[in-house]
């Protein structure tokens, strides 16, 4: 998956949050949980974070290309 979301969780971590909090501040469980595996979620959910987190998307999410692309 060329997408990450390493950097939400760190940042999370740095703002004493956790993925209960998420949940209980309207991001469902599924997208909570396609976050944990690396799996696409909509632009709508990043939004959200971004929202609840005060960042931005890059703040939240890293590009890393296949190894086949590189």
């Amino acid at each position: 998956m060329p997408i990450t979301y390493k950097k939400l969780f760190s940042l999370m971590e740095q703002q004493g949050v956790n993925k209960h909090w998420l949940r209980l501040n309207g991001i469902h469980a599924n997208s909570v949980d396609r976050l944990i595996k690396n799996q696409y979620v909509t632009t709508e959910i990043i939004e959200r974070l971004c929202k609840l987190l005060n960042c931005q998307p890059g703040d939240i999410m890293e590009y890393i290309p296949d190894e086949a692309e590189r």
